[in-house]
């Protein structure tokens, strides 16, 4: 059977990909989409695409009956909205309300001690050979195994929350923006201790302000000890530092590919000795300017960059291979005078020095238009009209930084609900993934499974290492070799592939025949627009299921 239905859906994966390569240079022009006032099911379906991830069933309807202005309204204050469900589908996890230093004694030291003692017994069996992949495994008793399922459990629960709010949870502008502020301050799990506070960092300094002043964000980030291990500020110390080891050169390097000063290897990995801090370290002074406020052309030089590094000197972390928060150290701060940004910091602040600082490029005009232009490229198109981009700067600046109000500002303006914003984004993989399970109606007992479809598509949650985040622009995500991935998910979403009992209720194999069960979907998915090319190639599917998936792999299924 699998051998029948298989070369069909290739010629059809072919054919899409194609069709989806075209539509790309075209222009949406048949938006139905005339401003928030009118409610057909282009201009509701256009604003769940955009405030969300995307409609479930009923949907639609609901939203036209409540309205699309009231329903912007709602989903800007999501405290007014029940979570129930949302917070019964993550009871069972047990560490996303632990503190970072919870979670460092019960599930990260112990498997530390584990791997250091299954290194000492693969030196004492055999000291000259060094150990393979497979050695390591059969060296590993009961004990380690379970230390270190238990240290993968952490971050296997944070990336199925992730999953399980997007793809469930009534506050969909909520999970929107926690998606897109955890990538605009990206920190990555890869690196060292970062992995640690990953769960404090999202819960604790990225969630409760996605809706608030950019300034609390902001220092809330500064502060976190994800991005101090991160970009390597936890070691960065004055020249004049008492007692500290100081080799008089900027910490940092370039990470091939990307241009850019990257975070050195994480001196918890060194001998204790080699664990003092180094002298001044540029990379979260450098990022700071470039990604998080101002922008690569906001204004700064590179003395800015070195006068705010000296700046954020002695912000450190507590201990951080045990947990410890973020501490200022007065002993690695510099405490002389410094010039940010034309604005003199006078000596003698220290850790008022980088709230200064944070205060400085919160309020400057660069940041409105950079905050605004990324946040207008995520609700709207990639090359956002200038026109709303400079209306969103001036709100930014007038409500000194509130980002509900700019947020508002644009989903609300003509510009968003104009044809040429109509599916003129292109999916990320994990808006793609969540988007499918939403319009299937999928019920996923275990989020694993998308979790590591997540990695097969290139997006592993978490997983980004570079600062810049993962990109917000179409042509990273659209190939061939991309979208024939996002066919085989579909595929295994629509067959039940993915795990036990994982399922849309839309795509069961007693459910309908092919015709009607693409037709169903298509009327929810994409309010009936598709183009010929889709529909002829949907005809061909021999199967419920592969219509099904030959929908969510569409050209226009692959845009919001």
């Amino acid at each position: 059977m699998r051998k029948q239905t298989k070369r069909p859906l290739t010629v059809s994966v072919t054919l899409l990909s194609a069709a989806f390569a075209a539509s790309l240079a075209a222009q949406a022009h048949q938006a139905g989409t005339a401003g928030p006032g009118k409610a057909d099911d282009r201009a509701v379906l256009h604003v769940l695409n955009r405030l969300g991830f995307g409609p479930t069933a009923g949907d639609v309807e609901r939203v036209k009956r409540l309205g699309i202005s009231a329903y912007i309204e709602q989903q800007l204050h999501p405290e007014r909205l029940p979570d129930g469900a949302m917070r019964e589908r993550l009871a069972t996890f047990q560490t996303l309300n632990k503190s970072t230093r919870e979670l460092s004694q019960d599930y990260f030291l112990p498997a530390m001690m584990m791997r250091r003692q299954q290194k000492r017994q693969q030196g004492a069996a055999d000291p000259t050979r060094p150990p393979d992949d497979t050695t390591r495994r059969e060296m590993r008793t009961p004990e380690q195994m379970d230390a270190q399922r238990a240290e993968r459990s952490v971050l296997a629960e944070l990336a199925q929350q992730k999953v399980l709010r997007a793809t469930y949870s009534e506050r969909q502008l909520e999970e929107v923006l926690v998606d897109f502020w955890f990538n605009h301050f990206n920190v990555f799990a890869g690196k060292g201790a970062t992995r640690l506070y990953l769960t404090e960092y999202e819960r604790d300094a990225i969630r409760p302000h996605v809706f608030g002043r950019f300034r609390d964000l902001l220092g809330a980030t500064a502060h976190s000890p994800a991005m101090l291990f991160y970009l390597d500020n936890w070691q960065s110390a004055s020249e004049r530092a008492e007692g500290m080891e100081r080799p008089g050169r900027v910490q940092g390097r370039t990470m091939r590919g990307f241009g850019r000063t990257m975070p050195s290897r994480p001196r918890a990995l060194e001998a204790p000795q080699n664990r003092r801090p180094r002298g001044l370290n540029e990379n979260y002074a450098r990022e700071l300017l470039e990604l998080h406020t101002l922008g690569v052309d906001g204004g700064y030089t590179q003395k800015d960059v070195q006068e705010v590094a000296r700046a954020f000197t002695g912000w450190t972390i507590d201990a951080p291979r045990q947990g410890g928060a973020f501490r200022f150290e007065p002993r690695m701060h510099d405490d002389g005078e410094k010039v940010v940004l034309g604005q003199r910091i006078k000596s003698g602040g220290g850790q008022a020095d980088g709230e200064q600082v944070l205060d400085i490029l919160a309020a400057h005009p660069s940041t409105a238009r950079f905050v605004a232009t990324k946040l207008a490229r995520r609700f709207v198109s990639d090359e956002p009209p200038a026109a709303l981009v400079e209306r969103a700067s001036a709100r930014f600046r007038e409500s000194r930084g509130d980002i509900r109000e700019v947020v508002r500002t644009i989903v609300t303006s003509p510009q968003f609900f104009e044809a040429g914003a109509y599916r003129a984004k292109v999916k990320t993989p994990f808006e793609f993934v969540v988007s499918a399970a939403r319009v299937t109606g999928t019920n996923l007992t275990t989020a694993l499974p998308v979790v590591l479809a997540l990695r097969e598509l290139g997006m592993p949650l978490y997983g980004c290492q570079p600062p810049t985040g993962y990109a917000d622009r179409a042509e990273a995500w659209v190939n061939t070799g991309a979208l024939l991935n996002r066919m085989n998910f579909a595929l295994s979403l629509t067959e039940g592939r993915l795990g036990e009992g994982i399922r849309g209720r839309a795509n069961r194999p007693t459910a309908t025949a092919p015709a009607q069960n693409s037709e169903s979907l298509i009327a929810l998915a994409l309010a009936g627009d598709v183009s010929p090319t889709t529909q002829a190639t949907v005809a061909k599917a021999t199967t419920a299921t592969q219509a099904g998936a030959l929908v969510l792999g569409s050209p226009e299924f692959q845009k919001r």
